[in-house]
C-alpha cells in the first residue's frame, strides 16, 4: 500500500482535536514515552505542550547528541533554472510571474559548483523549476555527470519523475532526492496550484517511494509552513516520515521545516507559525524520529538558526543564493523575461532599464540568514559543534 492510500485513511481531524484538547498531564505522559506515536506527537505540538518546552528541549538535545554527536552537516543549494510551467501562488518561479529567467548551461553549472567547492562545500542540492523543455531528464543527467567527479554529495530538488527516469541519475552519481509536498491539505493544495503538472497531489506525494525504488540513498520531505494550519501539516509530515521509515528503510530520511519567505508575486502567508512553535516542532520531530536528519535553511534568521543548533537540527544550508548563477554570475548573457509563460524582449521591459551588467535572474525567495559559509561554520564551532562539509564519497560503496 502506497502512502497515498495510508494518508487517505489518516484520522487527521481526530489527531488535531486531540492536540487542541491536550492537558499538562497528557503532555507529561506523552513526552515520557520511549517510543513516540503519532498520537503522542499530537500532544507534543499542542498548545498545552508549550509549558513543557524546556524539558522537551533537553531531551531533544540529548537524543540528537546521542545519535548524531555534536556535528552539523553543511550544504548549499545550486539553482540550475528558474523556468517553470507550474502556477504556484506562493512561489517566485511561478509561470505567470513576470521575472528574469535563465537555465544554466552545464559548463556554467560546473562553474557554480566549483565556486561552492572553494568555499568548502562537498554537499550540493541541485534545484530547478519544473519545465520539461529547459529542465529535461537528459539535462539533469548531464549536470550530475559533470559534477560527480568533483562533488561527492549530490542531491536533486526538481520536478517529480518516473522511477525509470530516476535510475540513470542515481547511476550517474546523484544520491539524494528532496521533494516537499508544500501542503498536505488537499483543498489548499488545489487552490495554490492553479495549472501545470504540479496540480496532481497524489503523483507528488508518491515521489519519495519512486525515488527509493530507483536507488536514492537519501530522501528528503517537508511541508512549507504558511499555507495551512501548521499542526495539520506537522502531523501529515510525521505520518509520511513514519511510513517512509517503515517501507523505505534502506534510505536515510531528512525532514525540512521551511517557513514562507517574501518572493516575486508578493504572496502573503495564509497561516503563521511563531518562533517558539517552530522550536516546539523541531523537538517533537526529534523525539518521534531520533535518527532522522532535521534540516534548517537560510530562510530563517541567524539568531534563530544558532539557537536551534543544539536542539535537534543536523543539516543546515549556508551562504545560499536562490537564483541560477547566484554564486558566480553565470548565465547573465542568456537572461530573458517571461510574461504568463511567454518570452518577451528585455529591451522593451522595465527590467532592462538602467540595470546594465547588474541584472541577474530572479530568485525563488529572499533568504534571512545572509552570513557567509565561513561565518556560519565559525559560529557552529563557537557553539561547541563541528561543521561537516563532507560525510560521503562514492568510493565507500566500491
Amino acid at each position: 500500500m502506497s502512502f497515498v492510500a495510508e494518508f487517505n485513511k489518516l484520522p487527521l481531524a481526530a489527531l488535531q482535536k486531540r492536540s487542541s484538547a491536550a492537558t499538562t498531564a497528557s503532555v507529561r505522559e506523552a513526552q515520557a514515552q520511549t517510543r513516540i506515536t503519532l498520537a503522542d506527537f499530537a500532544e507534543l505540538i499542542s498548545p498545552a505542550a508549550s509549558e513543557w518546552l524546556e524539558p522537551v528541549c533537553r531531551r531533544s538535545q540529548a537524543l540528537t547528541q546521542q545519535r548524531f554527536g555534536k556535528v552539523i552537516r553543511l550544504f548549499a543549494p545550486l539553482y540550475l533554472s528558474n523556468e517553470c510551467v507550474n502556477n504556484c501562488k506562493y512561489c517566485g518561479f511561478s509561470r505567470d510571474n513576470p521575472i528574469l529567467r535563465v537555465t544554466l548551461a552545464v559548463d556554467e553549472v560546473l562553474r557554480e559548483a566549483r565556486a561552492l567547492k572553494e568555499q568548502g562545500f562537498r554537499n550540493v542540492l541541485l534545484v530547478a523549476g519544473e519545465h520539461p523543455k529547459f529542465v529535461s531528464k537528459e539535462y539533469l543527467l548531464e549536470c550530475v555527470r559533470a559534477l560527480h567527479e568533483e562533488i561527492p554529495g549530490i542531491s536533486l530538488e526538481a520536478g517529480p519523475l518516473e522511477t525509470g527516469d530516476y535510475r540513470p541519475l542515481v547511476q550517474a552519481g546523484a544520491d539524494g532526492l528532496v521533494v516537499y509536498q508544500e501542503t498536505y491539505d488537499r483543498a489548499v493544495y488545489s487552490e495554490m496550484h492553479t495549472s501545470g503538472p504540479k496540480r496532481d497531489f497524489d503523483w507528488r506525494l508518491e515521489t519519495p517511494e519512486r525515488a527509493y525504488t530507483a536507488g536514492f540513498r537519501r530522501l528528503g520531505i517537508g511541508a512549507l509552513f504558511g499555507l495551512s494550519d501548521w499542526r495539520h501539516e506537522a502531523l501529515s509530515v510525521a505520518a509520511h516520515a513514519d511510513y517512509l521509515l517503515r517501507n523505505c528503510w534502506k534510505a536515510q530520511l531528512t525532514i525540512s521545516l521551511p517557513r514562507l519567505r517574501p518572493c516575486a508575486g508578493e504572496f502573503e502567508p495564509l497561516t503563521h507559525i511563531a518562533d517558539r512553535e517552530l522550536v516546539q516542532l523541531v523537538c517533537a520531530f526529534r523525539l518521534m524520529f531520533p535518527d532522522a536528519g532535521l534540516v534548517l535553511s537560510t530562510r530563517e534568521p541567524a539568531k534563530l538558526r544558532d539557537g536551534l543548533i543544539p536542539l535537534g537540527i543536523t543539516l543546515m544550508s549556508a551562504g545560499s543564493h536562490t537564483e541560477p548563477g547566484g554564486y558566480t554570475g553565470a548565465g547573465k548573457e542568456h537572461l530573458h523575461q517571461t510574461l504568463r509563460g511567454r518570452i518577451v524582449e528585455l529591451g522593451a521591459s522595465e527590467w532592462a532599464a538602467g540595470r546594465g551588467d547588474t541584472r541577474h535572474a530572479t530568485g525563488q525567495f529572499d533568504i534571512a540568514d545572509e552570513r557567509s559559509p565561513r561565518e556560519v561554520a565559525d559560529r557552529i564551532r563557537r557553539l561547541g559543534y563541528e561543521p561537516v562539509w563532507k560525510d560521503w564519497d562514492a568510493a565507500l560503496t566500491a
